[in-house]
């Protein structure tokens, strides 16, 4: 069972998509997606091919380390990414090959169902109640939202009451029993995130996702982490144990791995069981697409961490363009019941591919880039 083929596709909204063949028919598909550095992804990967074709599929960690440490420049979100995809697709070729899900493989399964959240947008404060509504009737009984648009270094009272009137209205919708996260996606500074966590707690948020930038974090979670009771959460723009292990020391209370992003089912089972060692949570990263969401799930359903799985069903980025529905043939692994998704059973990744439809939006395209956010004195603002 040896690497035949190596195909890639750039699928809109804003995804990459693999495609891994060997030699006796065994397809395994995998997702590489770096929002806004899709190329740079794309190529890593076919540089890859040196180490990979001819070689044994089955040889999973193997090639991880091979992919990882054979050459002298390493890490980083583009190899990651790299890594990320062809490593969901060799898991997803050997457990087709033995006929069993990945997490068979992992050790088994450690529950039957994973709860998910889905996204209400939040960069503007509007509508808040109105989207998480439609998240309830959708099925699901917690959200995340962003919790500002473009912010200064030490935030407004205008600011702060935004931010605390998005949580207001998010616990009055949800009521007692269901739970909203509010992301900061690193747009305000430490001193600022000190002085508002606080005013946070009566809202009891889930967690507090990214409230600085992972280049910030290092030196400030720690400070953030003893200032609130609020659980904080990051790990998205983390690719390795190594990157995680200061947040784990820092004291954070998730982390948020992404399956595209931090060398795929291989290294995020690794972490997983390396924030359990810390009394951390995991809550996979994964505003992506559905390959990008199955091997979350496959992870989800063998570390007994985990507290909650990202979905981009309905997500607001992709408004207009191909949802993540689209590229799939069975869309009932996906489906919500009370908040969860209950395990599947489908060899490899689970998930069937729609590949005729991947290979018509492949010769679309996209050229997806993060949007430039500025303040009003000019400068650039974290989107």
């Amino acid at each position: 069972m040896r690497i035949r083929t190596i195909e890639s596709f750039l699928v809109p909204p804003r995804w990459l998509f693999l495609r891994i063949e060997t030699d006796d028919g065994v397809v395994g598909w995998g997702e590489a997606s770096l929002e806004g550095h899709g190329e740079a992804v794309r190529a890593a990967v076919h540089a890859f091919e040196d180490i990979l074709l001819g070689e044994d599929a089955g040889k999973i960690e193997h090639l991880w380390q091979r992919m990882t440490k054979s050459g002298f420049y390493r890490g980083g979100p583009v190899f990651g990414s790299a890594v990320a995809g062809i490593d969901q697709a060799l898991w997803d070729i050997k457990g087709k090959a033995l006929g069993v899900p990945v997490y068979d493989l992992l050790g088994g399964p450690v529950r039957d169902k994973v709860r998910v959240y889905g996204w209400i947008g939040g960069d503007d404060p509007a509508g808040v109640a109105e989207a998480i509504e439609a998240q309830l009737a959708a099925g699901l009984t917690a959200v995340k939202m962003n919790a500002s648009g473009a912010m200064g270094y030490l935030g407004t009272r205008e600011d702060t009451a935004g931010i605390l009137g998005r949580a207001a209205a998010a616990r009055e919708t949800l009521g007692d029993d269901g739970d909203f996260a509010l992301d900061f996606h690193g747009r305000i500074s430490a001193s600022y995130a000190r002085r508002l966590l606080p005013l946070l707690e009566p809202f009891h948020p889930l967690f507090v996702e990214e409230p600085v930038a992972p280049e910030n974090g290092n030196q400030t979670l720690d400070r953030i982490v003893r200032g609130t009771s609020v659980p904080i959460a990051t790990g998205e723009r983390l690719y390795s144990r190594w990157d995680v292990l200061p947040a784990l020391q820092a004291g954070v209370a998730v982390l948020q791995p992404d399956l595209a992003h931090a060398g795929g089912i291989s290294e995020v089972r690794r972490i997983a069981a390396m924030a359990e060692a810390f009394d951390a949570a995991v809550a996979p990263h994964c505003p992506l697409g559905p390959l990008a969401l199955a091997a979350s799930l496959q992870v989800d359903f063998a570390a007994p961490n985990v507290l909650i799985q990202e979905q981009s069903i309905g997500i607001h980025y992709n408004a207009g363009s191909n949802e993540l529905l689209d590229y799939v043939l069975d869309r009932s692994v996906f489906s919500f019941t009370d908040g969860f998704i209950h395990r599947p059973t489908g060899p490899g990744l689970g998930v069937e591919i729609d590949e005729a439809a991947v290979r018509r939006a492949g010769e679309v395209g996209h050229r997806w880039r993060t949007p430039g956010w500025y303040r009003p004195d000019g400068s650039l603002a974290e989107w």
